[in-house]
């Protein structure tokens, strides 16, 4: 028993050592698995900043693009467990890839430690405006009427955007035909050009083309409402029982970080997202702020893993 106890001891010395010393004078290295400029980037930025100041220590974000966010991913999963790498996930990277794809090259949940859930944003519905569809409804009569699978338009294979059409068609047993874009923005283009009738789309990418009447939106895939599109009704709310389809956001760092140190992460990332300006700018990306406990997001990453596995697979969706 005293032998117990005193490792206890150790262990715990240990542990507050281990925070009292981090962070030294080594910056963190904030991953993010995707290109400059998209959703997962620009949040990074916004956090590695503030989190700097929080914290008295430089955050570098660093971009590891490639395979559909897996090579950035792979890169945080296999670094150190010591607090000077954290990483920017989504919903592709840490709950549809593993189903997607044969090799990820990690597992999504053994090989991180959930920090926090960030934010949330709903894709969209878009039509092109010279169609006859005005709402659901009238989409999915022109679909059921349709003598061959109706085309629609994603941003890329395993999208977020091209599973949000394959669960409205499960959900609806419709088929569809599904024609993948190199991005959100050809994805979009083609939409607006009347190249495929309808497609949807990040909320964030649709939304000056949804102002402008570029395209014509019929709902949102959330549960609520938009506050920025409140006329806008919900894929439930139009009829699709049980829709609900959001992108997100998160921050993870590798398996086995110190609990106190993965605690004072998340209490410095709860305390930005907190900040006038952080909740300015993301309410103009249209970002529903989450910032969670690490367990919140942990049993949130659970229930979009089994999600988007029952899709993917009823689907019969494979990525190489």
């Amino acid at each position: 028993m005293k032998f117990g106890l005193a490792v206890a001891s150790i262990m715990l010395i240990a542990s507050r050592a281990s925070l009292a010393a981090w962070p030294t004078d080594k910056p963190i290295n904030y991953v993010v698995p995707f290109s400059p400029g998209g959703g997962t980037d620009i949040i990074a930025r916004v956090v590695a900043d503030k989190l700097g100041s929080i914290l008295d220590t430089t955050v570098i974000v660093t971009n590891k693009p490639g395979a559909g966010g897996n090579i950035g991913t792979e890169y945080v999963a296999r670094s150190a467990p010591d607090g000077y790498t954290i990483g920017g996930a989504s919903i592709a990277t840490h709950s549809i890839n593993v189903s997607l794809y044969k090799n990820i090259g990690f597992d999504p949940k053994k090989d991180f430690t959930p920090i926090s859930l960030v934010g949330t944003t709903p894709n969209v519905l878009i039509v092109n405006p010279k169609t006859s569809y005005r709402s659901v409804k009238d989409l999915l009569e022109g679909i059921r009427a349709s003598e061959h699978p109706m085309a629609f338009a994603s941003a890329g294979a395993g999208t977020s955007q091209h599973l949000s059409a394959e669960l409205f068609a499960q959900t609806e047993d419709v088929k569809l035909l599904h024609v993948p874009y190199k991005g959100a923005g050809p994805a979009l283009t083609a939409v607006m050009a009347g190249e495929v009738p309808f497609s949807f789309e990040n909320l964030i990418v649709a939304s000056p083309q949804i102002k402008s009447g570029a395209v014509r939106a019929l709902a949102v895939t959330s549960s609520d409402r938009e506050a920025a599109f409140p006329d806008l009704p919900t894929m439930q709310e139009a009829g699709v029982a049980g829709y609900d389809v959001v992108s997100w956001q998160a921050v993870f760092a590798p398996a086995g970080l110190d609990p106190e140190i993965r605690d004072h992460l998340n209490s410095a990332i709860q305390d930005i997202f907190k900040q006038p300006d952080v909740i300015e700018r993301m309410a103009g990306l249209g970002v529903n702020i989450m910032a969670s406990s690490p367990e919140q997001l942990a049993t949130f990453q659970d229930a979009e893993l089994k999600k988007w596995a029952t899709v993917i697979e009823k689907g019969n969706i494979k990525l190489d």
